[in-house]
C-alpha cells in the first residue's frame, strides 16, 4: 500500500483545518448545525447589536485578528479571553500570519473574561461550540446580549474555527482568511454596530 494518498490527506488537514483533531471537530459542528442544534448560537436579534466582542481562548490570536479586521472597518468592537493573563501579547506566528493579511497585531494585549465590562447590546462572536455554551451559561437568562458563532458568516459556513496557534503557517493564513471572511460579512448584517468613542472592553 503506498502511503503517499494518506500524506497528502495529511497535508490538506493540515492546511484546512490544523490537525487531524480540529477536522474532526469541524465535522462534528457541521453533523449539529445541518441537524439543527446550533440554532441557539445564531443571531437572532441583529438590530439590537451595539458592538461585535470576538472570543477565543487566549485571545491572542482568533479574537485578536478578528478585532483587528473590525477596527479597519470601523465597527464598535472589542475582544477577549476565556482563559488568559490580562495584558498578554500575541505571539510571534500570529503576528507574522497578520502581516500577511495586511494587519498589525504589535499593540494587541489580551483581556480575561474576567476584566471584561459587559455592555447590553453585545453580540459575542466565539469561535467553537463549548465557548458559546461557557459564555451561555456565564451569561444566565440575561436577554440584553447575544452568544453567536463567528463561522456561521463564512461561506461555507464553518461552525468551527479550530484554534491555530503553535501550528503551521499555511493553517493560520487559511484560519485568518476565514475570520475576515466572516467579519467582512458580519458587518453587513449589523451596521448600526459603528465605532463609537468606547469600544474597547477592559474594566476602568
Amino acid at each position: 500500500m503506498s502511503w503517499h494518498p494518506l500524506r497528502r490527506l495529511t497535508a490538506w488537514i493540515d492546511r484546512r483545518h490544523g490537525t487531524w483533531r480540529g477536522a474532526v471537530r469541524s465535522l462534528l459542528a457541521r453533523l449539529a448545525l445541518a441537524a439543527g442544534r446550533l440554532e441557539p448560537y445564531q443571531l437572532r436579534h441583529p438590530q439590537r447589536v451595539r458592538r461585535v466582542v470576538f472570543v477565543c481562548l487566549g485571545n491572542i490570536c482568533r479574537s485578536a485578528f478578528a478585532q483587528q479586521v473590525a477596527i479597519r472597518l470601523d465597527m464598535a468592537t472589542a475582544s477577549l479571553g476565556l482563559s488568559t493573563t490580562t495584558g498578554a501579547s500575541t505571539p510571534d506566528s500570529a503576528l507574522r500570519a497578520a502581516r500577511r493579511q495586511g494587519y498589525d497585531l504589535t499593540a494587541h494585549r489580551a483581556i480575561n473574561l474576567s476584566d471584561f465590562e459587559v455592555r447590553p447590546g453585545d453580540l459575542f462572536l466565539v469561535m467553537e461550540l463549548w465557548q458559546a455554551r461557557a459564555l451561555r451559561h456565564r451569561f444566565g437568562a440575561r436577554d440584553d446580549v447575544e452568544v453567536a458563532l463567528l463561522g456561521l458568516w463564512c461561506t461555507p459556513r464553518q461552525p468551527h474555527l479550530h484554534d491555530p496557534f503553535t501550528l503551521s503557517d499555511a493553517y493560520f493564513d487559511q484560519c485568518f482568511c476565514r475570520l475576515r471572511e466572516a467579519v467582512f460579512a458580519l458587518q453587513r448584517v449589523v451596521p448600526q454596530a459603528g465605532r463609537g468613542p468606547q469600544s474597547a472592553g477592559a474594566r476602568r
